[in-house]
């Protein structure tokens, strides 16, 4: 089962753009990101410069374009939902294209920095910085277990699917809600013995 929500196989590939420290990485992600927000809406010509730039990691990090378009499809109810929302907004009615434009490009920044970084180095670089250590402990933690939880739906969806012989599509939401319902029961259950089992072993 593929599992690959936050970190793709693409993370550990071998290209220049991985090669790249990941602090370099990070601080010309932030970079970007920082100018596409901060510069006025009708800055055109950063933009142009930004696509241009992340068009070139894309190919010297050798990610398959297909890959980046369902990457940002993915993402993109989130993008449109914030531009929509301040679409209606008098300040912001005439500078929405802009603000979809940001948008799109500071989520493309993103998913390229997380697909040429390992998540592990992104936890390292914090470290240098001084980041309070229980903060890493719990970003690790959430990481590693969203894949757990993850196969843990998957294994119930496949078991509730195996007993129930109504195709119906009228049918899924309510499957759905049982399966979410369990599972955030399982979850929680989880935590509590990940917890003890920490405590245990002398986890502060």
């Amino acid at each position: 089962m593929k599992l690959h929500l936050l970190e793709h196989r693409h993370a550990w590939s071998n290209s220049a753009i991985h090669r790249l420290p990941a602090e370099f990485k990070l601080g010309a992600g932030l970079a970007v990101i920082a100018l596409t927000v901060l510069l006025p809406s009708p800055a055109t010509a950063w933009y142009f410069c930004a696509a241009g730039l992340l068009a070139l990691v894309t190919v010297m990090s050798r990610i398959p374009p297909l890959f980046l378009l369902r990457r940002l499809l993915l993402l993109a109810p989130f993008v449109l939902g914030v531009t929509v929302v301040n679409a209606f907004q008098p300040a912001y009615r005439a500078h929405w294209p802009w603000l979809l434009a940001r948008s799109g490009l500071c989520l493309l920044t993103v998913i390229l920095v997380a697909n040429t970084t390992p998540f592990g180095e992104v936890l390292r670089v914090l470290r240098r910085l001084r980041v309070p250590a229980l903060l890493i402990t719990t970003i690790a933690l959430m990481h590693r277990y969203l894949f757990v939880l993850a196969e843990e739906a998957e294994r119930m969806r496949r078991a509730r699917a195996s007993r129930t012989f109504t195709a119906g599509r009228r049918w899924q939401w309510p499957v759905l809600a049982t399966v979410a319902s369990q599972l955030f029961l399982r979850a929680s259950e989880r935590a509590e013995r990940i917890y003890a089992a920490m405590c245990a072993r002398g986890y502060k």
